[in-house]
């Protein structure tokens, strides 16, 4: 009695496991065949104005500016000028002690005096044995003077010509010299070539400035025109190509926050500015500059800034938001997704075409829409063909646009102000 009742509970136990066991596997079975719901947002394609923009940094500069350097070596013995001064056209900025270009002057003042006292010995000399061989030349004519004393003549006249001609080419020599000696002295005093201000001020006085007659000199200051600015950015090789000049501007200078001054493309560079040479870092970019229409007393030289090149604009043209399209790869018709690529005959995959496409939803579930696009601001992009106006497109979330989101996807429409996460958000 007792056996029969233990063989009966071990049955129950066991069958209760076996049932429990089974009800699981339904369970994870179940389960794992229900689909994901994607939680998305929408918006429809709009008819908007586009503009394209191309983003750069750089520097603020003065559209006219001028590094002074002495073009003659000495000690500075007046600096009437300090940082920051305005200045005028042809107002003294630099003197430099002139007690040995002065010197100069005077030596070479008193080696032309010389020269032309020679020059008037020779003139007087020629003239006499001018009349000397003229002279013999007639007595010679009349036979009263042999031929060697006509020859005799004619030598001792070349003779004074040739030291006449020694003689005057000396002085012209020196005054050269003392044009020369003029120059440099006036050198000494460096007057400012056009009006601005003193941007910068590298030496004091007393300071010794070297010249530039063999090398590049001492940058002494550097005069700016602040009123005529410019921003000097450098473009991404990738992106100069859309740029012209007379394109519009919006200049941010990173000492006014989110002030933009207005400004015109007037130079494109033509030379590359590479850096990282040769490594994985290796930039090249395009100088371009663009002219200040809108100016401030007190922007300087040297500023931080941003510019924004607007490149392209197209008016009333469907657009949605930028984030709403995505990139995908086309499978070859004749090559159903899941199959063994087809390999040509070097061995290599066939290419696959990268189609860009959009979202839409249909009876709850993604359907894939290809578009074709054309350029883009910050927030939309242009739609060429694919799309109609009022069209409601997937423009969120970006994970489930980018990543999640195939066609056929089971999706739950949310509000952006919803559960889901809002458009454009990664």
């Amino acid at each position: 009695m007792a056996k029969g009742q233990k063989s009966k509970k071990k049955l129950i136990i066991f069958g209760s496991l076996a049932v429990l066991l089974v009800v699981i596997i339904g369970l994870v079975i179940a389960q794992g065949g229900k689909e994901e719901i994607i939680p998305v947002q929408m918006s429809k394609a709009e008819k908007r104005t586009i503009t394209k923009t191309v983003t750069a940094t750089g520097k603020i500069q003065s559209e006219f500016k001028v590094v002074i350097n002495p073009e003659v070596t000495g000690e500075v013995v007046d600096l009437p000028v300090k940082d920051g001064d305005s200045v005028r056209q042809g107002q003294v900025l630099v003197k430099i002690k002139a007690d040995i270009y002065l010197s100069q002057k005077q030596r070479a003042e008193a080696a032309l005096e010389s020269a032309k006292a020679t020059l008037a010995m020779r003139d007087a000399e020629l003239n006499k044995v001018t009349l000397d061989y003229n002279r013999i030349k007639e007595l010679h004519t009349k036979k009263l003077a042999s031929d060697s004393e006509l020859e005799a003549a004619k030598n001792v006249y070349l003779q004074a010509k040739a030291g006449y001609d020694a003689a005057n080419a000396n002085v012209m020599q020196n005054i050269a010299a003392v044009r020369e000696a003029n120059e440099q002295l006036m050198k000494t005093t460096i007057i400012s070539p056009l009006s601005g201000t003193v941007t910068q001020l590298n030496i004091e006085k007393g300071e010794r400035v070297l010249g530039s007659g063999f090398s590049q000199g001492t940058n002494i200051m550097t005069v700016s025109d602040l009123s005529n600015m410019e921003a000097i950015v450098e473009v991404d090789e990738n992106d100069i190509v859309y740029i012209s000049k007379g394109d519009t501007a919006r200049i941010k200078v990173d000492a006014y926050g989110d002030k933009v001054f207005r400004g015109i493309v007037t130079e494109i560079g033509n030379s590359a500015i590479q850096t990282g040479m040769g490594t994985q870092e290796q930039v090249v970019n395009f100088e371009v500059r663009v002219k200040l229409i809108d100016l401030d007393k007190n922007l300087r030289p040297g500023m931080s800034c941003n510019a924004s090149i607007e490149v392209e604009t197209v008016e009333n043209v469907i657009s949605i938001p930028i984030q709403s399209v995505t990139a995908r790869e086309d499978m070859p018709a004749e090559q159903p997704q899941g199959e063994t690529p087809v390999v040509n005959g070097n061995g290599k995959k066939n290419d696959k075409k990268i189609q860009e496409i959009v979202f839409s939803v249909e009876g709850g579930k993604a359907k894939i829409i290809k578009v074709e696009t054309g350029i883009s601001d910050d927030n939309y992009i242009e739609i060429k063909s694919g799309l109609s106006e009022g069209t409601e497109i997937v423009s969120g979330s970006y994970k489930a646009i980018s990543r999640e989101l195939k066609e056929g996807s089971l999706v739950k429409v949310e509000s952006n102000g919803g559960g889901g996460a809002p458009a454009g958000q990664k």
